[in-house]
């Protein structure tokens, strides 16, 4: 194991922060996450646990808030699977140079909180 990283997101504060500051979505999430999220009534709690295991990732690898763009770190998921990472860009690099080859990823948010759990492989 390289690293573990756990985050709990305020969905609320969240909510604030995106009405606010609209321009966050494009800023943090990638189009595949906003379509996702989206469709729902209220995505706030979507993009909350999808910002959570970004900012796990992160913390997996030893980083912080600012060690990469978030845009770098995409939360996949398909209607089958478990969620999983994909990283493009500059996380991509330094995910290689720690020696991840593998990312084990947990989500779960209510209407209050939005939790991720991230280990690197």
């Amino acid at each position: 194991m390289i690293g573990i990283g756990v985050d709990l997101v305020d969905v609320d504060r969240f909510r604030r922060s995106l009405e606010r500051t609209p321009s966050l979505r494009d800023r943090l999430f990638r189009p595949d996450e906003r379509a996702r999220a989206d469709v729902h009534v209220d995505p706030a709690g979507r993009y909350a646990v999808r910002f959570a295991a970004k900012e796990a990732a992160l913390k997996a690898l030893g980083l912080g808030l600012g060690g990469m763009a978030m845009y770098d770190i995409e939360v996949v998921r398909d209607d089958l699977g478990p969620p999983s990472l994909v990283l493009h860009g500059k996380a991509l690099e330094v995910a290689q140079r720690a020696g991840v080859t593998r990312w084990l990823i947990t989500l779960s948010h209510t209407d209050q909180l939005a939790q991720a759990t991230v280990v690197a492989l």
